[in-house]
């Protein structure tokens, strides 16, 4: 089966153009590479209500439709509560943690490893981690969670040893 779709990937690929395949950008902020859409980050513009409306639409939109459910709903919700207060230069911020990668914002806010100085410098990324660490202190027994630096979630059979199910 896997030999039908080679020639429509052929055509594909003979029909986009370089500019086109670049519209998924890499940049990066301080030695932390991201990916995000069009030049590196989206159009921010508060001039008026009507595109501020959109702005927070859209912004709101990319917190809660990661696909990764454990940020759809801190960052959904860490956005619904707060985009209305942010002037334009936290709204860069909250651009900048949302073209993050989903695996290392992941670690870096639930503290499983320490996110890199560029990273932790952000103050919105530094106020969702606070609210992140301040729910998991909240609600969940520090048995249940790895040591700082140590995998989360290690393996189905962690009383057969260190190494999971191996």
């Amino acid at each position: 089966m896997a030999f039908l779709r080679l020639p429509l990937i052929l055509r594909l690929r003979q029909t986009l153009s370089p500019n086109s395949l670049s519209s998924l950008n890499r940049h990066s902020i301080g030695s932390v590479s991201c990916f995000s859409s069009g030049s590196g980050s989206i159009e921010i513009n508060i001039s008026d209500e009507e595109s501020r409306r959109r702005l927070h639409n859209r912004l709101l939109y990319r917190s809660r439709q990661r696909g990764f459910l454990e940020l759809d709903l801190i960052l959904g919700k860490w956005v619904e509560e707060n985009i209305r207060s942010l002037d334009e230069a936290n709204i860069r911020s909250l651009v900048d943690v949302l073209d993050l990668e989903n695996p290392d914002l992941w670690k870096w806010l639930s503290g499983q490893e320490p996110p890199p100085d560029a990273i932790n410098s952000n103050t919105v990324f530094s106020s969702i981690q606070s609210k992140v660490l301040e729910n998991l202190n909240n609600y969940a027994a520090p048995a249940t969670r790895a040591e700082p630096g140590q995998p989360w979630v290690r393996g189905w059979d962690d009383k057969r040893g260190l190494h999971g199910n191996q």
